[in-house]
């Protein structure tokens, strides 16, 4: 049983070395920062995931006790690092005006939550709306 849990604690190392190593050639490869924000991104949740993930079973198979830091490491850092990738990529497209035009179009009447306001409602509707608290 030692070996087999050695063995996927390796696997675990290993698959997020190749993910670390996969994101950083995106980051040096891809031609712009929307595809190149998206590599590292990936990169560090699941490789960073993958080696936290080893050290959690490590210590829970092998060493017997329960580490708790990993875990928080983890869920700190799955939720912060798509919400820094989404604000970069805003800033991005605030300060390059012409990537605005190549959006894809919402489907919705407010358009883009980033450049497009909520459109006026008509006068009954706002006379009907409870005034705010």
């Amino acid at each position: 049983m030692n070996f087999l849990l050695e063995l996927a604690i390796a696997a675990l190392i290993v698959l997020g070395g190749v993910f670390a190593l996969v994101g950083s050639i995106g980051l040096v490869k891809l031609p712009d920062l929307l595809t190149r924000l998206h590599a590292p991104t990936k990169a560090t949740t699941l490789g960073v995931g993958g080696a936290l993930a080893a050290s959690m079973l490590f210590f829970f198979g092998i060493e017997d006790r329960l580490s708790i830091h990993e875990l928080l490491i983890s869920v700190f850092l799955f939720l912060t690092a798509p919400i820094t990738a989404h604000f970069i990529a805003k800033a991005h497209l605030h300060e390059h005006v012409d990537l605005r035009d190549r959006l894809p179009p919402t489907g919705r009447p407010q358009g883009w939550s980033t450049f497009d306001g909520v459109p006026e409602a008509d006068d009954a509707e706002r006379d009907s709306d409870p005034p705010p608290r």
